[in-house]
């Protein structure tokens, strides 16, 4: 219930449905003063929240520095966390990548240069499913098929949501005995946005992972009156990835997932 219920939430805070309602709302009471100050209210938000340089400085603010593959030790266990495919995309005869395959590819070259042993996928199916492969079934085959041994994968296809994420890991990590033989020797790999809730996620089970956050959106600031006026399409994204994380964080507070 938690997973729908936070769905549909999600999509009502979004900045672009925010601006929506204001507009919809004001164009119907167009007639009367607050129905126009809805109007204006909704085009200021929409110019500030599709503003290139402001949305990138604060993504770059919020996401961790990225860590150099040369200065990392060995790992006997890389945790990637899904999310990065089109599970509904026909026919599965492939993988079909969204934004985030960094995720997949970045542990494949951490595994190839020797410095994951071993590389647990988590990820069930996302919101209404279309067929019955889970996404960590679909990453699976296309690691395989980019060289990593199909023995050195552990799949875990249940979780819905990085707290189910943390928890179905932690179970089937109890479960193998490895978290005594390996002491906690692990390597946590997501989206640079995600990782502050899903490391806090993974620590409230009593994992304590190393991060290695991928998929960046942020970049150097760089201020221009191209990116200070003109409105960009890809600003709303940014602000909708982090609304959505930071109401996350928040609620998962709030219910003691983290």
């Amino acid at each position: 219930m938690f997973f729908y219920i936070s769905q549909v939430a999600s999509f009502i805070i979004m900045p672009l449905s925010i601006c929506l309602i204001m507009l919809l709302v004001g164009f119907v009471r167009i007639r009367e003063e607050w129905g126009k100050r809805l109007v204006l209210g909704g085009i200021v938000l929409l110019l500030f929240f599709s503003n290139s340089y402001l949305s990138n400085r604060l993504m770059h603010a919020w996401e961790p520095e990225p860590k150099a593959f040369d200065e990392l030790p060995v790992y006997d266990l890389g945790i990637v966390l899904t999310g990065v495919t089109n599970i509904d995309k026909l026919p599965k005869d492939r993988t079909y990548f969204n934004k985030g395959a960094d995720r997949a590819t970045h542990a494949i070259q951490l595994y190839k240069m020797g410095k994951l042993k071993k590389i647990l996928i988590t990820g069930g199916f996302g919101f209404a499913p279309v067929h019955p492969k889970t996404e960590a079934e679909s990453l699976a085959e296309f690691m395989v098929w980019a060289g990593v041994e199909k023995s050195d994968l552990i799949l875990e296809t249940k979780a819905r949501n990085t707290r189910e994420n943390a928890v179905f890991s932690q179970r089937i990590l109890h479960e193998m005995g490895y978290l005594e033989s390996s002491e906690n020797n692990l390597l946590l790999i997501t989206s640079a946005f995600h990782m502050p809730r899903a490391e806090a996620c993974f620590r409230k089970t009593g994992l304590f992972p190393d991060t290695f956050p991928v998929d960046y959106y942020g970049a150097a600031p760089h201020l221009t009156g191209k990116r200070l006026l003109q409105p960009n399409l890809n600003s709303l994204m940014v602000w909708h990835i982090l609304v959505k994380e930071w109401v996350g964080l928040v609620t998962y507070r709030l219910v003691g997932y983290i």
